[in-house]
């Protein structure tokens, strides 16, 4: 399923005197089945855009298609319902959003919501804590008794068991450390490789848009500044620290390497681009 936006504009508060702008005339379209990342720095409109994904906002200007569903500025919101379903959000911190007395039973609100039978949907919820790498010994457990990482991956796990195709993520890595980033952002892979679910990422992490995205939108003063891979996005270093951002870490040393006599025939975005590029020149092998 594919998202399009056509020349998008929005406008907070619109007619008062707090009118503030959130996009400017975006254009774009985020293809099913890929990982799409979206950076910014702070303010730059990523959240206003995301927030479009699932109509939680409606254009003030232009159309945003979500499959064969056009929204307008003009769109009711009485008919959204089933387009939500299709699109997954998981905010930054949603473990704020738990509130069920078990594990299970908050996984298993969402379908439950949407009228599955309480034992499809339990059943249902076991599958998808699974999925997400929570043990069937937590499904009877408070949510509020679990570590930081483990209630994050219950609130995603109750996304997840909306079966949506497009799951959009939010800082999703947000106050965890280094090795809790790093297990979500697997399992975001996976589920984006072994699930075909479409991924949108919204992320101050660099790493992780080298690492894992194919397609990166750069959003500045709510203006779709530069679109493209991160190869495409990461080669100009002077014009990234002009919108605020960085390269990313593995970059930034191939740099500081050149610098010293080494040569790259293009910028490493990976360590094991960098480990390739280094082995023929320190006598090694390349990485397999």
């Amino acid at each position: 399923m594919d998202i399009t936006f056509n020349h998008v504009s929005f406008t907070y508060q619109p007619g008062t005197p707090f009118a503030g702008t959130g996009l400017r005339d975006v254009n774009t379209t985020i293809h099913g089945g890929e990982y799409t990342a979206i950076v910014g720095h702070t303010g730059s409109g990523k959240s206003t855009l995301l927030q479009h994904l699932n109509a939680l906002l409606k254009p003030t200007a232009g159309t945003v298609t979500i499959g064969d569903r056009v929204i307008t500025p003009t769109t009711n919101n009485k008919h959204l319902r089933a387009l939500r379903q299709q699109v997954g959000m998981v905010f930054q911190f949603p473990e704020s959003q738990l509130f069920e007395s078990t594990v299970q039973r908050d996984i298993a609100f969402g379908p439950e919501n949407f009228g599955m039978a309480p034992d499809e949907a339990a059943a249902l919820a076991a599958e998808t804590a699974r999925l997400v790498g929570l043990p069937d010994d937590l499904l009877t457990r408070s949510p509020f008794d679990l570590s930081g990482g483990q209630m994050r991956r219950v609130a995603i796990a109750g996304v997840l068991a909306m079966r949506p195709s497009v799951l959009v993520l939010d800082e999703p890595t947000a106050g965890l450390d280094p090795a809790g980033r790093r297990d979500l952002m697997a399992l975001f892979a996976r589920l984006h490789t072994e699930e075909g679910l479409t991924i949108v990422l919204v992320t101050h992490q660099m790493d992780d848009v080298a690492n894992f995205a194919e397609h990166v939108l750069v959003m500045d003063g709510g203006a779709l500044v530069r679109e493209g891979t991160p190869r495409e996005v990461f080669a100009d270093a002077a014009w990234l620290r002009d919108h605020s951002l960085a390269q990313p870490t593995t970059t930034r040393m191939a740099g500081a390497l050149a610098a010293r006599g080494f040569h790259f025939d293009q910028p490493p975005l990976t360590l094991d681009e960098l480990a390739d590029a280094l082995a023929p020149q320190l006598g090694g092998h390349t990485h397999e």
